[in-house]
């Protein structure tokens, strides 16, 4: 299947409609408020996070609860501590109309570091989990693998545009997917003939949320599954909206190492190792735009294709 050049500019013209539609400012501030969590009256280490009246998605974005959990296990370390890393595991899908449960594990506080487990629950069912480690900031050896040589956001595809532009994504697709997001989204991705391992992606939050440094990071967070499990999927010339294909994050792992601004442009540059058994092992690294690591993610998550199926 493929698409005129006319009908690739008349889906242009209608993703960024629809793109246009809700104010950036909008769409920032509701993922700002994924963070305020209720604390559970006369219990300590336990919050919660309401339902939402009515969803558009079948799950829960996992960038949501990873970077709510972190939020959740933050507000329980003491100032001046840092988190630095987390390791997560998805369970079981959960659903935005029912109200999310956390519960948090203090199960270290050193002079340097703290580690907490956080729990969270829907309908009484474990849904996810995560360990997060914090740090008190320290001065030490200092090394990074250099950020490669890459086109500046400006040169690379708009989002929108570039979903437009794929002929697997129905109309009915597009109209949901060009919807306005959090963050402006800058995309380079090989064609599939060049059977290539690695794409990136630019990304800069689309209407400020102030100087909070744990905030930064949780936007950071959340974008950070925006994505990587494609990599998976690159080499063999499919996607996310491939007919026969269904994907689902199983675990995902972060490293902080160093502050970040999620205003500015930052890059995640994403690969694939390996492919096999219907799981695909993805790895991210993140640079700010004037080359500086600033995390580490690596993935694993449910590639299953079965093109036969739907023939």
């Amino acid at each position: 299947m493929s698409l005129s050049q006319d009908e690739i500019q008349a889906r242009v013209a209608r993703a960024r409609e629809i793109n246009a539609g809700v104010s950036a400012e909008k769409v920032v501030a509701a993922v700002a408020r994924l963070f305020d969590l209720d604390p559970v009256p006369g219990v300590e280490d336990e919050f919660t996070y309401p339902a939402l009246a009515t969803t558009a998605r079948d799950r829960i974005f996992g960038g949501q609860v990873i970077a709510q959990a972190m939020f959740a296990a933050s507000r329980t370390v003491e100032t001046g501590k840092q988190v630095h890393s987390l390791h997560a595991y998805f369970l079981r899908g959960g659903d935005e109309t029912k109200p999310l449960h956390f519960r948090i594990h203090r199960d270290f506080d050193g002079r340097s570091f703290s580690n907490r487990r956080v729990v969270v629950r829907q309908d009484g069912k474990v849904i996810f989990n995560l360990t997060a480690s914090f740090q008190i900031p320290a001065k030490g050896l200092s090394h990074q693998v250099p950020m490669p040589d890459l086109l500046p956001p400006e040169q690379c595809w708009d989002f929108t545009d570039f979903i437009a532009a794929d002929p697997n994504i129905s109309d009915r697709h597009l109209a949901h997917m060009a919807r306005r997001r959090p963050f402006e989204v800058r995309s380079y991705r090989p064609p599939a003939s060049a059977k290539a391992t690695q794409h990136y992606q630019w990304f800069r939050v689309a209407a400020p949320i102030g100087d909070d440094p744990l905030l930064h990071r949780g936007f950071l967070a959340f974008a950070s599954d925006m994505g990587l499990l494609s990599s998976a999927m690159l080499p063999h010339g499919v996607n996310f909206w491939t007919p026969g294909m269904v994907s689902t994050s199983l675990d995902h792992a972060m490293w902080f190492h160093d502050d970040i601004r999620v205003d500015d442009w930052f890059v995640f540059v994403m690969d694939s190792p390996w492919t096999g058994g219907d799981r695909g092992l993805c790895r991210g690294s993140i640079y700010r735009q004037d080359g500086t690591l600033i995390a580490t993610v690596v993935q694993e998550g449910l590639v299953r294709y079965r093109p036969d199926a739907v023939r």
